[in-house]
């Protein structure tokens, strides 16, 4: 029975549902929070998150971690990386923890790249 509430938990077992119906509206309820709070975020732009850290605004790092929180619990719990063995799991997050950063250093890094040329009139703005 252990395992059947293992299949019905999510949060690492903070939270067990009865029925698999149930579970599937907790994640939908989890999801949409998360969701809701990206696009609430988005809209309003609040003034305190418009400070700068490591070269970006704070409010697009937060945008960056909710975005991989989930991702990451869409693959843990319906892609159910959970129930596979350790090796397997290690196999597909660990590329992604090392490919992720490294693509967004390379985003950024280019992208500033190009704002620079651009501002300092090398190449005019034609798009």
């Amino acid at each position: 029975m252990a395992h059947v509430a293992h299949k019905l938990s999510i949060f690492r077992g903070l939270v067990t549902f009865k029925s698999n119906q149930q579970k599937i509206w907790g994640v939908l309820i989890f999801l949409s929070i998360v969701t809701i709070i990206e696009v609430v975020l988005g809209i309003i732009k609040p003034e305190s998150l418009m400070s700068s850290f490591l070269h970006m605004k704070i409010i697009n790092w937060i945008f960056i971690v909710l975005t991989i929180v989930k991702a990451y619990y869409i693959a843990w719990d319906f892609m159910h990386l959970r129930d596979e063995k350790s090796g397997l799991t290690g196999s597909i997050v660990l590329p992604l923890v090392i490919l992720i950063p490294y693509l967004a250093f390379i985003l950024l890094v280019e992208g500033n790249y190009i704002y620079d040329v651009m501002f300092e009139g090398f190449v005019s703005w034609n798009f």
